[in-house]
């Protein structure tokens, strides 16, 4: 039986995004997950799971200026030093709320090559593991499809998986979102076999309506239960859009009752 996280930037909308950590709980997660959590002091925040008794285990760097897309800047030529900011931002928020990866965000293709922007990728992230590593933070990096995101620079586990090479840090791991890579590569359980040494996380959502897991042309009941037979120790993350309220959707969890 995998761990179940939640991611609470999409889940628990209904609620205030600060009462999403105990409405979590209250649901049967055993962690939470999030986008940016930048707007909200982080002595709140820590509050807040504290109150929850729930852990934070993941956050992404902000998307960063809108002019450059909004999707974060790793990748972006140009904007090293922004990035940097972003970077330390995160750091700062993790180390802070206790947490145990950050994915960074890579950024959209705009006036540059997709060649160019996997360079300034490479290089952005050898330096910032180098800050993470002593923190005790793992950064993700997730491929992310060309149909919901055409312009998103990193969209494939090959180009992914080259970066993480090139960086050769235990700090640096692949985000494995099981609904993006079904969308772009497909075949997920044997590309999560052989690629599971490099990976940090698992998320997943139903294909193609990134809805419940209950449906649609995957089947996750059998799908996670590979992924626990193959040895995952990490969480899987619930990262979807409810189609109601967050609550009214969650019988997929029954699978994984005792």
């Amino acid at each position: 039986m995998p761990r179940l996280s939640a991611n609470i930037g999409i889940l628990f909308r209904e609620h205030d995004f600060l009462d999403r950590f105990a409405a979590a709980a209250r649901a049967g997660f055993e962690a939470v997950e999030c986008w940016a959590p930048y707007e909200f002091p982080v002595a709140e925040l820590r509050r807040r799971i504290a109150d929850a008794g729930i852990p934070l285990i993941g956050i992404n760097t902000a998307g960063g200026n809108a002019e450059k897309g909004g999707m974060g800047l790793a990748g972006v030529p140009g904007e090293e030093r922004n990035f940097d900011a972003l970077m330390a931002q995160a750091l700062d928020y993790g180390a802070a709320l206790g947490v145990r990866h950050i994915h960074v965000m890579a950024g959209a293709i705009n006036g540059f090559s997709e060649a160019e922007g996997l360079a300034t990728m490479r290089r952005n992230l050898a330096r910032a593991v180098t800050r993470a590593a002593p923190l005790g933070v793992t950064l993700l990096i997730e491929p992310i499809n060309r149909v919901d995101r055409p312009t998103y620079l990193l969209s494939r586990t090959a180009e992914a998986v080259m970066i993480i090479d090139a960086v050769a840090s235990p700090s640096l791991k692949l985000m494995f979102d099981v609904y993006h890579l079904q969308i772009m590569e497909g075949d997920v359980v044997r590309r999560f076999q052989r690629l599971m040494p490099k990976i940090g996380h698992v998320q997943f959502a139903s294909v193609p309506d990134r809805a419940e897991p209950d449906h649609g042309e995957l089947d996750y009941h059998w799908i996670l239960d590979e992924i626990d037979r193959l040895g995952w120790s990490g969480f899987a993350g619930a990262e979807y859009q409810p189609r109601g309220r967050t609550v009214d959707g969650l019988g997929w969890m029954k699978w994984f009752s005792p």
